[in-house]
């Protein structure tokens, strides 16, 4: 334990009380995945742009994921309080405006500032758990974060459903501002820190570097394909400009005196495959909670609480398995604690491939509950791995590298699979279009409004679902193919641990 640590843990002495706002400020950021979600359908419906659909989500995950690295290092260096305050500000000014936006474009803008803030929240969050409890009752209290994933879960599209149904949709932002500024007011009455005052030098290059790597690469799953030919000097340009920039960045963080992502860590086995697993999880997340709502809605004609439930069960497996595996962890260590996950995220996504709109909300909500039991078993696996492997000066950008990498996994996949979803939509409709009709992705916007889905001629209706349906086939055999690729990093985890 580090001296910084040990001086917290001396004036601390309220640790269920920032224990409890801790998990405030992570239900406002772990609600906001479910909430937005559930309400998708209805703000395409009222905004239209059903093209822009995964921008909605892939804004708000690329400034999260770019900024969740730098946060992270700034906690380690001017302590966790300040840093977390600033992120949650930023992230209920963001919440504000996206409930003000009157086009898709607007709130895409706006949930670029809602990321930006929201990047800070839940690595440091977690890191501050891991200040001030001992390695021993990590596991537990681990499991009581994860809990926060389901109550959020449960609550989360049930509230977007009725705020949908019964207000606006505008008000699944606006819920955040009185969760924010209780979480603020907690962590300024209860949490003490006492952190060395030294001057420091920040990583700037490699926050600039990181992003551009990120940027670029996300607009290219995003449009290639779609939008751009592959072989288009946009899409090979911006190629490029990825791959110069990330090796830029490599170079450039082994240089930094401090560096933004400390690529030591990383020659840790076990916190190299924690991380390289978050990433290919993260794009199963997203795959699963972004598209799922507007297949139940507009395939299956349900409505949006009936949506919300499919994804809520995901969040129901969620803080079982957690709750679980801060057991597990103790009696049969990491290695078997995570495949154990590895098998459950495997059946989960086999569930998603086999799903079709005959089997209805309970199928999906099946696929949804294994989904969350293997994210439980190996995230809570992961995160208390990795807190138990460095020091107090290094926790804060350890938890923050790992949840970089599950970000950066949503990041890359809300943008590869809503390529694959445009993709497959356009290509089914060139092929069986409706007689006499010249349709494009913005078609599918009317199956996501009911009352104007009702009106629709029986052929074209039939035509559009089709293409929902497919295309969500499309998305849901990538993401099995990355359960895959989790269950084999897992595998290559370290036999011998300790706990």
């Amino acid at each position: 334990m580090g001296q910084a640590e040990q001086e917290m843990n001396k004036k601390e002495t309220k640790r269920s009380f920032v224990l409890a706002t801790v998990m405030l400020a992570m239900f406002m950021g772990a609600v906001e995945g479910t909430i937005v979600s559930t309400a998708m359908p209805a703000i395409v419906g009222d905004l239209g742009g059903f093209a822009l659909y995964s921008w909605v989500f892939s804004a708000y995950l690329l400034m999260n994921a770019v900024t969740v690295l730098i946060y992270g290092k700034l906690s380690d260096l001017f302590g966790r309080k300040p840093i977390l305050t600033f992120g949650i500000i930023i992230f209920l000014i963001g919440s504000i405006l996206s409930g003000t936006a009157e086009t898709m474009e607007m709130l895409i803008l706006y949930r670029f500032i809602q990321g930006f803030g929201a990047g800070a929240v839940m690595p440091i969050a977690t890191t501050i758990v891991g200040d001030i409890y001992s390695r021993e009752e990590r596991a537990k209290i681990q499991g009581y974060l994860s809990s926060v994933w389901g109550i959020s879960a449960v609550s989360g599209p049930a509230l977007g459903g009725l705020l949908v149904e019964y207000a606006s949709w505008r008000y699944v932002f606006w819920i955040n501002v009185p969760l924010g500024i209780l979480a603020i007011a907690g962590l300024w009455l209860y949490l003490h820190e006492d952190i060395e005052k030294k001057k420091h030098k920040i990583d700037y290059p490699g926050a600039v570097l990181l992003t551009v790597a990120i940027s670029s690469l996300m607009i290219i799953l995003v449009e290639a394909g779609a939008n751009w030919a592959w072989t288009s000097p946009k899409t090979i340009g911006l190629i490029s400009l990825s791959v110069l920039t990330l090796i830029l960045f490599i170079l450039q963080e082994r240089r930094a005196e401090e560096p933004m992502m400390p690529f030591n860590i990383w020659r840790e086995r076990s916190i190299f495959i924690a991380n390289m697993t978050s990433l290919t999880t993260g794009v199963m997340l997203i795959g699963i909670s972004s598209f799922l709502p507007a297949f139940v809605q507009g395939v299956m004609e349900r409505s949006p609480i009936v949506a919300g439930f499919t994804l809520t069960a995901m969040s129901i497996g969620w803080p079982i398995a957690s709750a679980l595996s801060g057991r597990l962890l103790l009696s049969i260590g990491y290695r078997k604690t995570s495949l154990f996950g590895g098998a459950a995220l495997i059946l989960g996504s086999i569930l998603f491939v086999t799903l079709s709109p005959e089997g209805g909300p309970l199928w999906a909500a099946a696929g949804s509950f294994f989904v969350g039991v293997g994210m439980g078993l190996t995230s809570t696996a992961f995160i208390v791995s990795i807190q138990s492997t460095v020091a107090w000066q290094q926790r804060g950008i350890a938890t923050a590298a790992n949840m970089f990498m599950r970000n950066l996994g949503n990041t890359v996949g809300a943008a590869l699979l809503g390529g694959v979803l445009n993709s497959s939509i356009l290509s089914y409709m060139k092929n069986n279009g409706a007689t006499g009709q010249d349709l494009t992705i913005d078609a599918a916007n009317v199956l996501l409004n009911e009352s104007e889905r009702m009106k629709l001629p029986t052929e074209l209706k039939t035509v559009l679902q089709d293409a929902l349906t497919n295309a969500l086939h499309s998305v849901y055999i990538v993401v099995f193919i990355f359960a895959i690729i989790s269950l084999l990093f897992i595998l290559f985890l370290p036999k011998k641990e300790e706990v």
